[in-house]
């Protein structure tokens, strides 16, 4: 099965890969101006988001994302991922190393991170709203808990949307969990730019704090206005850090 995905610019390759409470819409503002930036980029919706069915046999996300690129005739791309995104980056830069380029990680999640009882609790929460019924009260956990204070309304309509949607496509499936590979981050080679959200949960602010210890070459840097969804809650400000970093890193021309 091939993701359903979208392909546009011209340059060297930019992959954006969402974050688990979104699909590849999380992207429709950085779209433009990375393409005008000098990018071809490639957004995809993983198994169960947006336009990609939910899976129907075990599967792994980043296997996945690797395939797309083959069929597109992709050998090396930079990645861009959000959250679970996040995470898929890294086992695909671990993984397979001489395919990234380069890496900019927006609070990502971290392969075998042991969540905090913090993150428990929210879990719990969401499903038991699921269990009786109420996924506009699912959806609504979701926009509040994961968005930072400065999102507009515009942007919080849009998690609702694809939280709303993720949730409709993944119940009316078999549940099948990706995939946790074991992975050996000293094998990622790409340089890398990790950003935090000083609003977000303390899990995501250590994982990005630990990065660049466990990365040979990564930085960090923690927005002091966002949440967990920074491209979406100042979508200007992260798009100009990504082509800061990306012209260091993936020079256009």
């Amino acid at each position: 099965m091939t993701l359903s995905h979208d392909v546009a610019g011209d340059g060297p390759v930019l992959v954006l890969l969402h974050s688990g409470v979104c699909d590849r819409r999380m992207w429709d503002a950085q779209w433009p101006a990375l393409i005008d930036g000098g990018y071809r980029l490639v957004r995809c919706d993983l198994r169960g988001f947006g336009e990609t069915p939910a899976p129907d046999r075990p599967h792994s996300d980043a296997e996945d994302v690797l395939a797309l690129l083959d069929g597109l005739g992709i050998a090396r791309a930079a990645v861009v991922g959000s959250s679970y995104g996040g995470q898929v980056a890294l086992e695909i830069a671990a993984r397979w190393p001489d395919r990234v380029s380069a890496m900019v990680l927006l609070c990502p999640a971290l392969p075998g991170h042991e969540p905090s009882a913090e993150l428990r609790a929210l879990g719990e929460r969401e499903e038991a709203l699921i269990e009786t019924g109420d996924i506009v009260g699912a959806t609504e956990l979701m926009a509040d808990t994961w968005l930072g204070p400065d999102a507009a309304e515009p942007a919080r309509e849009a998690v609702r949307q694809m939280q709303r949607h993720a949730f409709e496509v993944q119940l009316a499936a078999e549940e099948f969990e990706p995939d946790e590979a074991v992975v050996d981050l000293t094998a990622v080679q790409a340089p890398c730019l990790v950003l935090s959200g000083a609003h977000d949960f303390a899990d995501f602010r250590q994982i990005a704090g630990r990065l660049p210890h466990l990365l040979a070459n990564a930085d960090h840097v923690e927005l002091p206005w966002a949440g967990h969804l920074p491209s979406m809650e100042r979508p200007s400000a992260v798009t100009d850090l990504l082509i800061g970093f990306l012209k260091e890193e993936v020079p256009v021309g």
